[in-house]
Formats: structure tokens, C-alpha cells, sequence
């Protein structure tokens, strides 16, 4: 078996007729780090809920480990890990009674669940804390904790859910540390959404891009990079308000520019030799008086392809918290 996931064709249609997900197809090698990109309401969590098993899918197939995603969901649960964007862990426990905890949901006991705690608390750094009270940690080591309680029983396929969201840099880094770990080390299959592109970047062996409940765009960082193949312009205008329409027809009218596109004062455009072409942008600008606060350039990024493909750029949406997904083998007392 080659693939740790296979999708085909896959649709849910909600009892209100909304269609969350439309004929997606995609399939997550095993042991690799699969990354799935997408707007809000573009039909991420409602993908992963029918994957983990948690909603049944409306017409097309899926399958995780060779099981059947309908006839074989008891097997499916056993295998899978999955953390949410909010923490399911008690803080009125400590952070080895939360790990002894889920291991004993998962049939864990005796040596073999006490070796699994201490291996795990030296994955996440939480050696020190682990007989500390969990409503003392800090956001980052609850994040750190929650992982390793996804992790309990050695799930071959594990699915994170904006996993470093709300966190500083620094704590950021520390979970690309483990999860780097676990997937080339312990060969975890890693499905993960994320808000931060240069994170799936990083990471991810494979991505795909879903808008509208489809798939739009999918392939290794570099090819999807490579599709794009044109540089960032970005133009921060001083008065947007006043402004923001010339510029654009600015734009629209200069020869080789393309893919126009605004948030928050800033104009986003693309174009061949952007070095070349932003001499002919200032001029322009400069004799209709629209004044510049700032202009930039940069070959593409995953945040450019995710741009072209959707027409939003993702740190730019208003986050919305997601209904928190059961965790096989993690629950709250």
C-alpha cells in the first residue's frame, strides 16, 4: 500500500442543500506530509470531520490504510490521531495524568503506557513540567501537551488542524521541531491545515488547495511556486481611500501586469521582471499624484499561488474559531 489516504470523488451535502464538499479527489502518500490549504468555509473541516469519520460523506469514496471509510470505521479510529485548534486537555490535571488518561481510553496500561508517557514528554520538552498542574502552563506548552496526547497510541495517520494558531514565534518553531520528527523519524502520515503558508512550506511534501468545496490547485510547494512563475509587486499606497482606484486603473493599463488584487492599503499585482516594471509603476503614479509609502518585490510564494488560486490572501481572513472535533482516544473527564 503506497497511499495512507485515497479520495475520490468525494461530495457532502448538508440537510440545507449546502454542497461543503464537490467531487474532491486527492491522495496522501504514506509517510508524507501532506499540507491542505483553504479559505475559510472553503470546506477544510467538513473534509477532515468525513475523513475522521465524524460525518457521513453524501456520494464518492475514501479510504485511510487500505480500510473503507464506511465499512471500516472502527479500524479507521484505532489507527488515526487527531488535534484540533482548541486544546481537549483537563487543567484541573496534571500533564502525565492527562497522558496516563488518554492512554488508558486507547487500552494502554502498566509499563508499556508509562513508557509511552516519558517518551512522549521528551518529544514535546515537557520533561520538566510533568507532574506540573496544567492550568500553569504557558499557551505554548498546552499546545505541546495536546499533541502528545494526539499521540498516545502511535497513530499511523495524524491530522492537525491549524496546530501553531495563537502561538509566538519561538513555540511555533518548537512544534515544527516535533512534528519534523515524527514524520521522518516515526514515518507519521501528517494531514495538516494551516493559516501560516510559510509553515506549509516548510513542511509539507505535498499540498492541495481548496475554494468552494473544490479542489483548485495541488502538487509539491516547488511546483505550485513554479505555476506561478511570475514576481509579487506590493504597492502600500498612503491614502488608499483616495487613491486606490487610479492605481489600479494604473496597473491595468501598464503592458504585463496582472492578477490585481487589494487588502489593506496594499496593492498585490504580479508580473515578469517586476524589477523592470516598477520604474514604469512610480513614474505613473508620480505624475497623477499618488503617492507611495512603500513598494516591494519578491519571487513567488506559497502565499502568491494561494492568491492567483482564490483571489484572497489567507492572513488576511477574520479567524474563525472551528467547532472542536472528537479525538479518538482523547476526551474530557
Amino acid at each position: 500500500m503506497s497511499n495512507m489516504i485515497e479520495v475520490k470523488d468525494l461530495v457532502l451535502v448538508y440537510s440545507n442543500g449546502t454542497k461543503a464538499v464537490d467531487t474532491v479527489s486527492f491522495n496522501v502518500k504514506k509517510g508524507e506530509f501532506f499540507g491542505f490549504l483553504g479559505p475559510n468555509g472553503a470546506g477544510k473541516s467538513t473534509t477532515i470531520k468525513v475523513l475522521t469519520t465524524l460525518l457521513k460523506k453524501t456520494s464518492g469514496s475514501a479510504q485511510i490504510a487500505g480500510y473503507d471509510l464506511d465499512k471500516d470505521s472502527n479500524e479507521i479510529r484505532k489507527l488515526i490521531g487527531v488535534q484540533t485548534q482548541e486544546t481537549a486537555i483537563d487543567g484541573d490535571l496534571t500533564g502525565r495524568e492527562n497522558l496516563m488518561l488518554q492512554g488508558h481510553f486507547q487500552q494502554l496500561s502498566g509499563s508499556q503506557l508509562k513508557d509511552r508517557v516519558d517518551e512522549l514528554f521528551k518529544l514535546v520538552d515537557l520533561e520538566k513540567f510533568s507532574d506540573k498542574n496544567v492550568r500553569n502552563y504557558s499557551g505554548g506548552m498546552k499546545k505541546r501537551l495536546d499533541l502528545a496526547t494526539a499521540l498516545v497510541h502511535k497513530p499511523q495517520l495524524l491530522f492537525l488542524y491549524e496546530p501553531t494558531t495563537g502561538l509566538d514565534p519561538q513555540s511555533r518553531s518548537a512544534i515544527w521541531n516535533y512534528l519534523e520528527k515524527l514524520n521522518k523519524e516515526d514515518k507519521t502520515t501528517i494531514f495538516l491545515t494551516t493559516q501560516y503558508m510559510e509553515e506549509a512550506d516548510k513542511l509539507c511534501n505535498a499540498l492541495a488547495i481548496i475554494d468552494t468545496g473544490k479542489i483548485v490547485a495541488a502538487g509539491t510547494p516547488r511546483e505550485l511556486k513554479e505555476q506561478v512563475g511570475l514576481d509579487s509587486i506590493k504597492l502600500d499606497l498612503k491614502d488608499c481611500d483616495k487613491d486606490k482606484a487610479s492605481a489600479i486603473k494604473v496597473l491595468k493599463e501598464l503592458g504585463g501586469v496582472s492578477n490585481i488584487s487589494e487588502t489593506g492599503g496594499c496593492l498585490t499585482a504580479f508580473a515578469k521582471n517586476a524589477s523592470l516594471i516598477i520604474a514604469d509603476i512610480v513614474r505613473s503614479f508620480d505624475s497623477l499624484g499618488i503617492v507611495l509609502s512603500g513598494v516591494s518585490f519578491s519571487p513567488p510564494s506559497l502565499d502568491d499561488v494561494y492568491l492567483q488560486k482564490t483571489g484572497k490572501r489567507i492572513r488576511t481572513e477574520a479567524l474563525v474559531k472551528t467547532p472542536n472535533l472528537m479525538r479518538f482516544g482523547r476526551r474530557r473527564r
